[in-house]
C-alpha cells in the first residue's frame, strides 16, 4: 500500500458490507442505534462524493482543507478522502483561540474549511466554508462521481497522489513561538499504518473506539489500519469517561487508545459505577508519561484488558516504539519502559552532537524511518534544527537497555537542574503517584536563589477524602522513594483539575509560567 486510497480500496474488495463506522454517541432504541452507521461500501461512496463536491467548488489537488469538528463519521470521511484525492488536510485543535486558528489557516493557506462551529472569524478568512452537518451532507448528496471504488474518481489532471505527496499539515503547539505545521506525506502515514498494525495487534473483527480527538495524532493513529483490515471504528464526539464506558459496554468495544489523563478518569469512573468492559481485550496508551500505579489500578479495574505502551510524536506520524504485554512487566525492571522501536523505526540515544551514546547512558532520543516527517511547513530553520540525514531529534531524554527497550526520563525542556543536579520530573511524578490519595500530579522547576531551580509540584487529590494528606506527608512519602534533592520543595495541593490540552496532556507551562514571569532563564516546555 502506497497512499491513502489503497486501504479503502482493500476494504471495498474484502469487506464492502461490513460496518465501517458507527457514531457511538447515538442513543440506542432497543438493539438498534438511532445514529449513523456506515458500511464500507457506503463510506467509500460518501468519500468519493465529498471529493466531487469539493472539486465542484473549484478546489484543486494540493489545496489545503482545514477540519474543525468533533469526532464522527464525517471526520473519518474527510480524513480518508481528501488526501486520497490529492488535497492536504489541516486538522485544527478545537480548543485554540480565534487568533491561533487564524494564524494556522493563514500560515497554511487554507482554501476550504469543514466545521461544525457557528460562523466566526474564519468565515471571512477562508474562501469556502462547509458546515456540518447540513451543508456538508447537501454537498455530498449533490456531488457527481464516476465510481465509489477509490476516492480519486474525478481527480482531474495528473496522476493519483504518490507516496511523497503531502497528505496533511498537523500543527503542533506553539509553546516557544508560533505553531509549526508538521508536513506528513502519504509515505509517512502509510508507514505509520504498518507500524500500528504490527504493534497494536489490530484485527479484522475489532471494534475500535476513537475517543481521543481526531485533530490529534492519538485520535487518528489507527484509522488507516482499521480501514485496511475492514475493522469497525466507533467514534464518540469527545472524551467523557461515563460516555466512553457506556460505549464500551453497549458496542462491545475490543480495543482503543488513551492518554494518561484518560486512564485516570476511566479508572475513577469504573470504580464509581462499574460497567461490563469484558469485551475490551486491548488498550494502547501514549502521548505522555504515565505513572506505573495508574497502570496497576487500571489492571485491577479492567482485568481482561492487555496493555500496550506507545511512544512517538506528531513528527513521527506518530509511532516510534511499542511495549506489547506491558501489563506483564509492571512489577519488573522494565515497568517504566515505553518499549522497543517498532519494525519501521530505528532508535538511538545521542549526545548534543548527534553521536550515539553507550547502552544505559541518558541522552536525546533520535528516530529514523519512513514515518519521519518531511519537515515543518515554511520553516526551514526549525526543520534543520530537528532533522539531519533522515534522523529526527525528538527533544526527549532517555536511555536504552541491551535489548533495545527505551526508558524515557524527561522532556529536555522539563528537566530541572537544582544545585548542579539533574532532576527528571517524570521520576518525581512516579513517586508522588504511589500515594493512595494522589489522583494526578505535575512536577516542574521554579526559580530558587540558592540552587538556581527548585523542584515544585501541583497535586490533585482524590475527591471525598475525610482527612486530606498534608504537604509534609507527601514530602515524607517522596523521601521513601527518591533522593532528598529530588523531593519537591513546594507542593500545591488542590482538588481542581490540572490544566490540560484538548488531547489530555497536562500543560506544565501553565503551572510553571507564573513563577518565571519577568525572567529569561527558563523558556518553553509542554
Amino acid at each position: 500500500m502506497r497512499t491513502f486510497a489503497d486501504p479503502l480500496r482493500r476494504a471495498l474488495a474484502v469487506a464492502a458490507d461490513r460496518v465501517a463506522v458507527v457514531d457511538g454517541d447515538a442513543q440506542p432504541t432497543g438493539n438498534q442505534l438511532t445514529g449513523n452507521q456506515l458500511s464500507y461500501a457506503e463510506l467509500a461512496g460518501r468519500c468519493a462524493r465529498l471529493v466531487g463536491g469539493l472539486r465542484s467548488l473549484g478546489l484543486e489537488s494540493g489545496d489545503r482543507v482545514a477540519l474543525l469538528m468533533a469526532n464522527g463519521h464525517r471526520y473519518v470521511e474527510a480524513y480518508l478522502a481528501l488526501p486520497a484525492a490529492g488535497f492536504v488536510i489541516v486538522p485544527l485543535n478545537a480548543r485554540l483561540a480565534d487568533a491561533e486558528l487564524e494564524y494556522i489557516c493563514t500560515d497554511a493557506g487554507v482554501r476550504a474549511l469543514i466545521t461544525d462551529r457557528v460562523p466566526g472569524v474564519l468565515d471571512a478568512l477562508v474562501e469556502h466554508v462547509v458546515r456540518v452537518p447540513d451543508a456538508y451532507d447537501d454537498l455530498v448528496a449533490a456531488a457527481d462521481t464516476a465510481s465509489p471504488d477509490g476516492v480519486v474518481a474525478g481527480h482531474g489532471p495528473g496522476a493519483e497522489p504518490g507516496p511523497d505527496t503531502l497528505a496533511g499539515l498537523f500543527y503542533t503547539g506553539g509553546t516557544t513561538g508560533p505553531a509549526k505545521g508538521v508536513m506528513l506525506t502519504h509515505r509517512n502515514l502509510v508507514a505509520n499504518m504498518w507500524n500500528a498494525l504490527t504493534s497494536c495487534d489490530l484485527r479484522a473483527d475489532d471494534r475500535y473506539l476513537v475517543m481521543a480527538p481526531m485533530f490529534h495524532a492519538a485520535g487518528t493513529v489507527a484509522v488507516l489500519g482499521c480501514v485496511a483490515l475492514g475493522a469497525t471504528q466507533v467514534t464518540v464526539p469527545a472524551f467523557d469517561p461515563g460516555l466512553v464506558l457506556d460505549t464500551i459496554e453497549r458496542e462491545r468495544i475490543t480495543t482503543t487508545l488513551a492518554v494518561p489523563t484518560m486512564l485516570v478518569a476511566l479508572c475513577e469512573e469504573q470504580a464509581r459505577a462499574p460497567r461490563d468492559v469484558s469485551s475490551l481485550r486491548l488498550l494502547t496508551h501514549g502521548a505522555s508519561p504515565v505513572a506505573v500505579e495508574t497502570l496497576r489500578r487500571f489492571r485491577t479495574l479492567f482485568p481482561d484488558t492487555a496493555l500496550v505502551h506507545l511512544y512517538g510524536a506528531t513528527e513521527l506520524a506518530p509511532l516510534a516504539t511499542a511495549f506489547a504485554d506491558e501489563h506483564l512487566h509492571l512489577d519488573g525492571p522494565r515497568a517504566r519502559s515505553c518499549g522497543q522501536g517498532v519494525i519501521g523505526c530505528r532508535i538511538e540515544v545521542v549526545d548534543p552532537e548527534g553521536v550515539p551514546l553507550p547502552i544505559g547512558e541518558v541522552g536525546e532520543v533520535a528516530v529514523r524511518g519512513d514515518n519521519v516527517m518531511a519537515g515543518y511547513w515554511a520553516k526551514p530553520e526549525q526543520t534543520d534544527a530537528v532533522l539531519s540525514d533522515g534522523w529526527y531529534r525528538s527533544g526527549d531524554l532517555g536511555r536504552l537497555d541491551r535489548e533495545g527497550y527505551l526508558f524515557l526520563v524527561d522532556r529536555a525542556k522539563d528537566m530541572i537542574v537544582t544545585g548542579g543536579e539533574n532532576v527528571y520530573s517524570s521520576e518525581v511524578e512516579q513517586a508522588l503517584a504511589t500515594h493512595p490519595q494522589v489522583l494526578e500530579c505535575a512536577v516542574f522547576g521554579i526559580p530558587d536563589e540558592q540552587w538556581g531551580e527548585a523542584v515544585a509540584a501541583s497535586v490533585v487529590l482524590r475527591p471525598g477524602l475525610d482527612q486530606p494528606v498534608t504537604v509534609a506527608a507527601l514530602q515524607a512519602h517522596c523521601r521513601e522513594h527518591i533522593a532528598g534533592f529530588k523531593v519537591p520543595k513546594r507542593i500545591d495541593v488542590t482538588t481542581a483539575p490540572l490544566p490540560k490540552s484538548a488531547a489530555g496532556k497536562i500543560l506544565k507551562r501553565e503551572l510553571r509560567e507564573p513563577f518565571w514571569e519577568g525572567r529569561t532563564e527558563r523558556v518553553g516546555g509542554a
